[in-house]
């Protein structure tokens, strides 16, 4: 059993890993300043604070032999909205934690570091980052990498799906937003659709995590599940959810990334996703239809949307 602080452990990607550690024997702490949350009621040790409170940290790190780095401004979109805020966020606090922790480090990157690029590629591809999350994110793992040898960085695919059943939704995730369009009947509009991008269940960062803990795995590893064209995540919804029609348009979306990764390196010390995206939809899908989310277009379930609210009122 090893001692782990979860940073950004209310979150998306942290409300399953929180669960699923603390239930396979792990002694979990969570550190988090609830940004989108109101609450944390889960029989696990919290911290309130703020990740760039390093006098806080510096007091509190020693007592862990793990740090799961999940804490960050998620997407391109709310990255955007303060530059220097993300910049503080997603790229200082942790060049700090790889300069002040003596511990393991599991840090969560992303896909996203690889830009445009049309062909299958693993983790030697050179970064092609096009926004600032995907450099923010870069600059971090760099860091760590060239100052750690004790860490375990995953460049994460684009998730989906449902996560514990605390924590909020992420309804600005590309395959939840076509389940929710789909959920309500409404047409699925693609812009283009050829785009690639590697996709995986939310659940499945966990699962991976764990696996790593238990093995004692080390380094950079692409993680998703599967590579899909923007246009089969809407032809795969249409087939789970009946009467859902696509309507495609020529013109050119805003999202310029383009990219499929192998995981095969990972996999090949012997993990496997363990949930798909039809298991994705079909849970979103029955959220939605049945009603079990009061407001969907409250802020609080879209990154970039929430985030700008919050910085309008400053």
């Amino acid at each position: 059993m090893a001692k782990i602080l979860i940073t950004g452990g209310a979150g998306y990607v942290g409300g399953y890993m929180t669960d699923l550690l603390s239930l396979n024997g792990e002694d979990v702490t969570v550190y988090d300043n609830l940004i989108y949350e109101s609450r944390f009621l889960k029989n696990v040790r919290f911290i309130y604070g703020d990740i760039r409170d390093r006098d806080k940290l510096r007091k509190i790190l020693p007592e862990f032999e793990v740090v799961i780095w999940l804490a960050a401004i998620v997407g391109d979109g709310a990255c955007a909205v303060d530059p220097f805020l993300t910049q503080s966020i997603n790229e200082d606090t942790v060049k700090w934690l790889a300069d002040n922790y003596s511990g393991t480090i599991i840090f969560t990157s992303t896909c996203s570091v690889y830009g445009i690029n049309n062909e299958l590629i693993d983790e030697s591809a050179p970064p092609n980052p096009l926004s600032m999350y995907a450099i923010t994110k870069l600059a971090a793992e760099q860091h760590i990498m060239a100052n750690r040898k004790d860490y375990l960085i995953f460049r994460l695919g684009t998730l989906y799906g449902m996560g514990d059943e605390h924590s909020r939704i992420r309804l600005d995730l590309v395959t939840n937003v076509l389940t929710q369009k789909a959920a309500f009947g409404e047409p699925l509009t693609v812009f283009g659709g050829d785009q690639w991008r590697p996709l995986m269940h939310v659940r499945d960062v966990a699962e991976a995590t764990l696996f790593g803990l238990r093995k004692k795995v080390t380094g950079l590893f692409n993680l998703s599940a599967e590579n899909y064209r923007i246009r089969e995540i809407a032809e795969k919804i249409c087939n789970i959810i009946p009467n859902t029609r696509v309507v495609f348009q020529d013109m050119k979306f805003e999202d310029q990334r383009n990219y499929r990764v192998t995981s095969e390196a990972y996999r090949n010390l012997g993990w496997t996703p363990k949930h798909t995206m039809d298991e994705g939809i079909r849970e979103m899908c029955m959220v939605i239809k049945e009603q079990r989310i009061k407001n969907l277009s409250d802020p609080i379930y879209y990154n970039a949307h929430y985030l700008n609210e919050r910085h309008s009122r400053l």
